[in-house]
């Protein structure tokens, strides 16, 4: 008797077990579980990629602020100021043309104009 007891309890858990099993297999293959599935797995990749994206992004800016500095070094743009050294003069260029000036050349009586002598 307590053979019989103990083998129908033990097809009862298993077959309670299976059936849990079963439905929760079931739930996870509807149409709205596996759209949710697929949702957070886009947005893993996504955060993923973001991370990346900013790591490349920090690395790249890291990398052009280094070489600006070697070309600046290069060029001597980095190099002290000497206060003593007087600067050139500020070149000024006129906006509107001078016709007093001796230099001004009169453009009109010019023709660029390929196509005027055929």
């Amino acid at each position: 008797m307590f053979r019989r007891t103990f083998w129908f309890t033990t097809g009862v858990a298993a077959g309670v077990w299976a059936t849990t099993k079963v439905n929760r297999k079931l739930k996870q293959l509807t149409p709205e579980s596996l759209a949710a599935t697929a949702a957070n797995k886009a947005l893993e990749a996504g955060e993923r990629l973001k991370d990346r994206a900013v790591g490349f992004a920090v690395d790249v800016r890291d990398n052009m602020a280094r070489r600006e500095a070697e070309l600046g070094d290069a060029l001597g743009l980095n190099a002290p100021v000497d206060p003593d050294r007087e600067l050139p003069a500020v070149r000024h260029h006129a906006a509107i043309e001078n016709r007093n000036d001796p230099t001004y050349v009169d453009r009109t009586t010019y023709s660029y104009n390929r196509n005027e002598d055929h």
